[in-house]
């Protein structure tokens, strides 16, 4: 609670320090005006056709040597992190239905569950299918089905959990710690997806942690030589699908239609991320007739 007071007052303290103010200035402005469709006025100058965003000291092009390289090495990083992001996503929601690839029932087993049976179930159908035998998986699966009889447990049960899952899931790993008969029962139910606690940890470490990253390549790109209706967009896309990526995952847990909104958000934000990158690295390091799309001043 102390935190997110700390918060709350630095979030007022900052809207309080932007907030537009009005002076004297203000008598140049209809009290009839609306304040949205002024400020757009301001700006319309800025957003003539064609127009390319040129600031001769500070374009991609122009950096010295040494900041070329601080950023090609920070953008290069996070195209690699971008793409071990993809990976994940294959390893752990990609095998939630069981095949490989990512779907749209991957995105729904994931969040609103597949509640025509246990997590238990669910999980080693899909992504641990690979770490027991057959006949072991079905009579962990039929146990579960059975609702997890509590007289199954130190003659069947226990001895298959020792010597194919403690390995990973023990007491001092951070998933379920599953030499406890407790723990086993809860994922025996039926699945019902991400529990909020998991969703709200999950949720503020993305918005946390990827704005940052979004932040820094859109700060890059602003540099670049660029019609300015289109830099604006794409600076401003990532974090706008990023919002949409966030919000879908609560929404399927309700109502597993929003799960396409999964896949646009995380496909949304990674496309404008790549053509900001590639930019990037393209006027830094290489000639302007060889730039694409062709820029005319």
């Amino acid at each position: 609670m102390d935190h997110f007071l700390i918060l709350l007052i630095a979030t007022a303290v900052i809207a309080f320090g932007f907030w537009p103010r009005c002076g004297k200035r203000c008598t140049a402005i209809s009290p009839h005006e609306p304040f949205w469709k002024t400020l757009l006025a301001h700006h319309r100058p800025n957003l003539d056709e064609n127009m390319i965003d040129i600031k001769p000291t500070t374009t991609l092009a122009r950096l010295p040597i040494t900041y070329k390289v601080l950023f090609t090495g920070f953008l290069l990083v996070i195209g690699v992190g971008l793409m071990m992001a993809g990976m994940q996503i294959m390893l752990t929601h990609g095998k939630a239905d069981g095949k490989p690839g990512v779907s749209i029932n991957d995105i729904v087993y994931s969040y609103y569950g597949n509640r025509s049976g246990s997590k238990l179930e669910s999980m080693l159908n899909g992504a641990m299918k690979a770490m027991a035998p057959d006949e072991v998986r079905f009579t962990l699966i039929q146990w579960a089905r059975d609702e997890a009889p509590i007289k199954e447990w130190p003659s069947t049960i226990e001895p298959i959990v020792k010597q194919h899952c403690v390995s990973c899931h023990n007491a001092g790993a951070a998933i379920p710690d599953f030499t406890k008969l407790a723990n086993m029962q809860k994922v025996a139910e039926v699945d019902q997806g991400a529990s909020i606690s998991t969703l709200t940890r999950v949720s503020h470490i993305h918005l946390f942690g990827i704005s940052f990253i979004f932040l820094f390549v859109g700060w890059i790109f602003g540099m670049a030589e660029y019609d300015l209706r289109w830099k604006l967009i794409l600076i401003s896309t990532p974090f706008a699908f990023l919002i949409v990526d966030v919000m879908s995952w609560w929404l399927t847990k309700y109502f597993p239609i929003f799960a396409w909104f999964t896949m646009i958000g995380g496909f949304g934000y990674s496309l404008a991320s790549t053509v900001m990158i590639f930019t990037a690295l393209m006027q830094m390091w290489l000639p302007k007739p060889m730039w694409w799309p062709k820029m005319t001043e």
